[in-house]
């Protein structure tokens, strides 16, 4: 595969005039038109509307104006992110037929910037799902290898990213959902603070724990993707008014003296021998370069898949009471309107919506709201504390992604538990609130990429990404493509 240039490049040359917004457009299509039909990131291309788009930002630049830091760079979206006048399915029969008629912030945030939305992406029915085998609406494949999945719930976005069919993509992060992809396909993947970016627009999985992050190849195109969509929302209630930093200037900060936290817990029963040889091998080149390695506790972490897998479901199982037939989405033929609400979501559903919605459910319902939803909360505040105290001892705790690189289709797609621990590492970062990095750090025998997660405090996302940045800058593992 050739190089692609970085969102970084694109827009430098856009900017000034030597590159049109549409030459990279053209491009990403004409990659998506030789790749897709076997990767099968894309749900939906624009390519039409690409164009226009590209021509809009060139008069934009014409006209002078210099505030576009991400001028005619393409963007690929998860299909759970509405983008006005565009299918937003995510990845469900319910809402196959179903066009936005919003923008979500992040959407609005993209086309001020100057970057062009140039598709919706795959994802795990209604983003619940580690490897992309949950959409209704078709299989993404691992660029690295094919008979592999590439995570989830961003798959496509991940996919479409490491396959050189788009610089940047936006994918949404409940627990782990854009880290663990940006893992299985080698790229960066990031996670920011819960209430950085603003939720408006997204399709709601489990609410206090969802957030949008970017995809990207480098640190660097992160750090410009997160800057451009960052930032205070009236809309969403829970969006921070923090101000927003200039993450690209961030990455410059020195490595030397960081104080880089590691946690025994992250690196238990379950690791492959390999991630942990990557891993291992990440932080010694961190050290060697002037961080300072120190061990951290975290000791509720241990529960921390236990506590979700109540919190989202229950979450899930209040978002999606909305799915009904009646307001919109699929509605199934019936005699009775209490006929009409079963078989809609019964026919709209995939199991593993269906299994999350009656756990859900089930944790919320009268005589065992207290035994089940209520204790995962309180587990959620003792596992915030920990990192509270780790980070009075450190800057960054670094650890793996996944305790394995991908695995092939179908090995834990009749596993629900087993799909549910390839998150063990990823989920923690989701309960707490703070923001979190997968980097590409290695490969295994196969020739799976393998990566590393650099967690901080919350709103320390230019701390994060300039650790990230630095590894990059020493090693060459996200320069490596998919043949």
């Amino acid at each position: 595969m050739a190089t692609m240039q970085t969102a970084t490049e694109i827009a430098a040359r856009v900017r000034e005039g030597k590159q049109p917004a549409g030459e990279a457009v053209r491009a990403c299509l004409e990659r998506i038109e030789q790749l897709d039909g076997e990767l099968g990131a894309f749900l939906w291309v624009d390519r039409e509307g690409a164009q226009r788009r590209a021509d809009a930002v060139d008069q934009r630049v014409a006209k002078g104006e210099t505030d576009l830091p991400l001028a005619g760079v393409p963007v690929a979206v998860k299909d759970n992110i509405c983008v006005a006048g565009t299918p937003t399915t995510c990845g469900s029969r319910i809402l196959e037929k179903f066009v936005a008629p919003y923008e979500a912030h992040v959407a609005e945030r993209l086309r001020a910037a100057g970057a062009i939305v140039i598709g919706k992406t795959n994802l795990d029915e209604f983003a619940m799902g580690s490897s992309t085998e949950n959409s209704a609406l078709g299989v993404t494949r691992n660029p690295w290898n094919r008979g592999h999945v590439p995570g989830g719930s961003s798959g496509g976005s991940a996919v479409a990213v490491a396959a050189g069919m788009v610089p940047v993509a936006l994918g949404s992060d409940t627990g782990g959902s854009v880290r663990q992809p940006a893992s299985f396909c080698g790229v960066v993947g990031l996670k920011p603070t819960y209430g950085r970016v603003s939720r408006y627009g997204l399709v709601a999985f489990g609410s206090s724990l969802d957030q949008i992050g970017p995809l990207a190849r480098t640190a660097e195109d992160a750090a410009l993707v997160l800057g451009a969509i960052a930032g205070a929302d009236a809309r969403d209630t829970t969006c921070l008014e923090a101000p927003v930093p200039a993450y690209a200037d961030e990455l410059a900060a020195p490595l030397a003296g960081t104080r880089v936290g590691i946690a025994r817990e992250y690196f238990g029963e379950g690791l492959s021998d390999e991630t942990r040889a990557a891993v291992d091998a990440a932080i010694g080149i961190l050290r060697a370069n002037g961080a300072d390695v120190v061990d951290v506790h975290l000791p509720h972490m241990t529960y921390g898949v236990a506590c979700y897998y109540l919190i989202a479901p229950a979450e899930a199982s209040s978002n999606l009471a909305r799915y009904d037939g009646v307001h919109y989405g699929h509605r199934a033929a019936a005699n009775d309107i209490i006929d009409m609400y079963s078989a809609s979501r019964e026919e709209g559903f995939g199991a593993e919506v269906k299994r999350r919605i009656m756990l859900g459910t089930y944790a919320l319902s009268s005589g065992y709201y207290d035994a089940y939803y209520a204790r995962a909360m309180k587990v959620r505040t003792l596992l915030r504390r920990d990192f509270e105290h780790a980070f009075k001892q450190c800057d960054v705790i670094c650890s793996p992604v996944t305790p394995t690189t991908a695995f092939a289709f179908g090995e834990k797609a009749d596993d629900p538990l087993a799909m549910y621990l390839a998150d063990v590492y990823t989920i923690s970062a989701n309960l707490a609130g703070i923001p979190a990095v997968s980097v590409p750090c290695g490969f295994d025998g196969r020739g799976l990429p393998v990566g590393l997660q650099i967690m901080g405090k919350p709103l320390a996302e230019g701390k994060v990404l300039s650790v990230a940045h630095h590894y990059q800058s020493l090693t060459d593992h996200h320069k490596k493509v998919p043949s």
